[in-house]
């Protein structure tokens, strides 16, 4: 487990954002992954993990204890019947993984192309694009559980899925080790839940292309809308999307209305918890459209719902720029947007 000379955690976020780094332990095995966050355990020093980097908002003020960097890799494949169960290291590269899936005839996470950063960030925050999420093929996670001090497996019960979230997306408790995967073997999509998909794929909701039509259309769909990681294109320095869909009760929907212009139309869709909106139309019709900004923190012109980091902002830029899109669709709409990110050391 070698020290690293990273000085910022901007290095190693996709936003480019982050102050000092107090000290960095990269892991490049599950043992050692192990070992790093329970040594730090044992010494009272605060622990951030690291992966991929594509999720997190840190502060300028950095992280003053110990961040491992999460870099363990390896896939294991077994055949079960018509299926493929894939046992995955957290520190594989996840569009590496969909790729592989595609090209070998592995169904059931081509929608979710081009979703930057680790596999073991998939089930933290239910990761979801396009019709589909991780909890739908996922059987169980290998997990370091810091408060009783051992290895679990939790099943996708245990998980506690929902929209964007899992009991792992609020709590420090777990590190996950390993995700297993089933995969039906098929050269054909799941049916095509995303009606903007099918569009683009020339079919009709429910049915099924290509798994590698899928890819490509997914991977354009993303591209136009800055979500897929380009070093040249500060469009795309992002945490993808910076805030989640909200979901209202029946009282915060009639509320909701009640804002509206008479005969106002507006996206939504169904859920388990009430009724889904699109936070990128409230942020839109609150007055915040592609491109707004004029300091180097804005919103993207390319998709409302990224936050990008221009060049030279702080994160306090990119947090004040939150802040003020949240209030005014609170304002506008009485709706409360909530972050997708993680945000270290600061809040909204």
């Amino acid at each position: 487990m070698p020290e690293l000379a990273v000085l910022t955690l901007a290095e190693l976020t996709t936003l480019r954002l982050g102050g000092p780094v107090g000290r960095l332990v990269r892991a490049d095995t599950a043992p050692e992954l192990v070992a790093a966050v329970r040594g730090a355990d044992a010494a009272g020093e605060p622990v951030l993990l690291v992966g991929g980097g594509s999720n997190l908002v840190v502060a300028d003020e950095g992280w003053p204890g110990v961040t491992v960097l999460i870099r363990t890799e390896g896939v294991d494949i077994r055949r079960d019947g018509d299926d493929v169960l894939l046992r995955v290291a957290a520190g594989a590269d996840w569009d590496a993984l969909v790729a592989r899936a595609v090209s070998e005839g592995w169904a059931g996470i081509e929608c979710l192309s081009g979703v930057p950063g680790l596999t073991g960030a998939t089930p933290v925050q239910n990761v979801g694009a396009y019709g589909q999420d991780v909890a739908q093929t996922l059987t169980d996670v290998t997990v370091w559980d810091r408060e009783a001090d051992r290895i679990a497996v939790l099943s996708t019960v245990d998980c506690r899925f929902g929209y964007r979230t899992s009991r792992f997306k609020h709590s420090d408790r777990y590190v996950v080790l390993e995700v297993v995967f089933r995969l039906p073997a098929s050269s054909l999509s799941r049916p095509i839940a995303y009606a903007e998909l099918a569009r683009r794929l020339d079919v009709r909701t429910g049915e099924q292309a290509p798994l590698a039509d899928v890819r490509d259309a997914v991977l354009e769909l993303r591209r136009g809308k800055g979500m897929v990681l380009d070093l040249d294109d500060h469009d795309t320095w992002s945490a993808g999307s910076f805030f989640t869909n909200p979901i209202l009760d029946g009282a915060e929907l009639a509320a909701f209305e009640r804002q509206l212009e008479p005969g106002t139309s507006y996206p939504s869709w169904p859920d388990a918890a009430g009724t889904k909106l699109s936070a990128a139309w409230l942020i839109e019709r609150s007055g915040f459209g592609k491109g707004y900004g004029d300091g180097p923190a804005r919103v993207s012109g390319k998709h409302t719902l990224a936050l990008i980091n221009r060049g030279g902002a702080r994160t306090a830029d990119l947090v004040s720029l939150a802040r003020c899109i949240r209030d005014g669709a609170r304002s506008q709409f009485g709706v409360e947007l909530r972050p997708e990110p993680k945000l270290v050391n600061c809040t909204l």
